[in-house]
């Protein structure tokens, strides 16, 4: 008893593969056997590179020089691509040392079942707990997920760990190198910094606070509105006021914009007919902010609406004659019955707006380019959310780092303010209900 599970176990921690192929699963263990080969060349002539590049990030950058009189370009180091490419390895080594100890784990588990009688020789093996076939489907997925979503993710973190802006350090004329936490120290202290991005931040969470209350209980009204009993065209309302929703968003906002110009735009001329002063809708800081909020309404509003009125078909008419029977006022049955029932349906929703409004670039972009200036602003404007500066410290400014660094602080607080929201929401503590 237990000499094969161990016999098998210690055969495929040898050569992976050895001990499915001991159990009788020959396909398994061929498979394991051909990605044991594959590992061990392409790790053996990687792996250290890898290491090197992501510890040094280079050691010659490349060079012009003087040959035969010809100025050549000697190929060097390219920090950011060692960084790439270490990365990308570590993960592949990562996912082989998964799948080895999968292989001696499952060679063991056979084997046990094995000795327990639980298996026979001569049966295939490799169709042993069946139960496992919707992990392999989510196999690709998951490793989609990993290089598409993780890898990045790392690639960022890491970058705000060094020295990576302009000009001094762009490859491959030059190296990038390893700083620590100097770029965080930086953004909270350095003034030029620190004065734009706690006055961005502060913004963003107003921003998305207001964007989303605002587009929330602004679809709430309007779906409460048409779902009135004696309001006639019930459907014609809905599409009217789904129609801003239809139209893709970058026609409404350049069309908003234009609308809202300050010195030719329809608003301001009309104010100007009545002998009214133009407003400054894009050019002053508190406008501009008001203006990209009462626009996001317009694009927002729609989303809410289209969730909110299909909850109020399904809530039950019986709840509603029941609490008019015991004497309830139109707004009690809106607080008893209507909203909880609409919160507690449309609260994961609720908070995927709020993280969206964090990020909502196409409103601020296309409306304002995070403009007007301020100031004591490094490479920002007024009405920039961290996801805009980010945009303009990339693409604009090449200040890599710092990118990276706000990145990291987007991500902190999307993903921390939406996992803690979604736990205190009743429908995730009540997810048992539904199941």
């Amino acid at each position: 008893m237990g000499h094969k599970r161990v016999k098998a176990a210690v055969l495929s921690l040898v050569v992976l593969g050895l001990g499915q192929i001991f159990n009788r699963q020959y396909v398994k263990g061929i498979i394991l056997l051909l990605i044991d080969i594959l590992g061990i060349t392409f790790f053996s002539n990687t792996l250290a590179h890898a290491i090197w590049g992501i510890y040094t990030l280079g050691e010659a950058p490349s060079q012009m020089v003087l040959v035969d009189g010809i100025t050549k370009n000697v190929p060097g180091d390219h920090s950011i691509f060692l960084l790439i490419e270490g990365i990308i390895v570590l993960i592949l080594f990562l996912i082989f040392v998964s799948i080895y100890i999968y292989g001696v784990r499952d060679a063991y588990q056979v084997g046990k079942a094995c000795d327990q009688g639980e298996l026979t020789p001569g049966v295939k093996l490799f169709k042993y707990k069946t139960d496992k076939f919707p992990y392999v489907l989510l196999i690709l997925p998951a490793i989609g997920v990993l290089f598409i979503t993780v890898m990045p993710v790392i690639f960022m973190i890491l970058v705000s760990f060094t020295n990576y802006f302009a000009p001094e350090h762009i490859p491959p004329a030059n190296l990038v190198s390893w700083t620590g936490f100097q770029t965080y120290i930086d953004l909270v202290q350095l003034k030029m910094w620190s004065s734009t991005f706690f006055g961005v931040l502060s913004w963003t969470v107003i921003w998305a606070i207001i964007a989303t209350t605002t587009c929330y209980f602004g679809g709430l009204l309007v779906a409460l509105l048409i779902q009135q009993k004696g309001i006639r065209f019930k459907s014609a309302w809905r599409t009217i006021f789904i129609l801003p929703y239809a139209i893709p968003q970058i026609i409404s906002l350049l069309v908003m914009r234009n609308l809202f110009n300050g010195q030719f735009g329809p608003i301001n001329q009309y104010l100007a007919f009545f002998g009214l002063d133009k407003i400054p809708w894009l050019t002053d800081p508190l406008w501009a902010k008001v203006t990209v909020i009462v626009v996001n309404m317009w694009v927002g509003i729609p989303v809410s609406l289209i969730l909110i009125l299909g909850i109020l078909t399904s809530i039950h008419r019986d709840l509603y004659e029941a609490a008019e029977v015991d004497g309830a006022s139109a707004y009690q049955k809106f607080r008893v019955i209507t909203l909880p029932m609409v919160m507690f349906a449309t609260a994961p929703v609720l908070i995927m707006q709020f993280a969206g409004n964090i990020n909502n670039f196409n409103v601020i972009y296309l409306m304002t380019n995070g403009d007007p200036k301020v100031g004591d602003y490094r490479f920002a404007g007024a009405t920039d959310l961290l996801v805009t500066w980010l945009y303009k410290l990339t693409l604009d400014n090449s200040q890599f780092n710092i990118a990276s660094a706000v990145g990291i602080v987007i991500f902190i607080m999307v993903a921390s303010l939406s996992i803690w929201s979604f736990r205190k929401t009743a429908s995730f503590r009540e997810e048992d209900i539904i199941q």
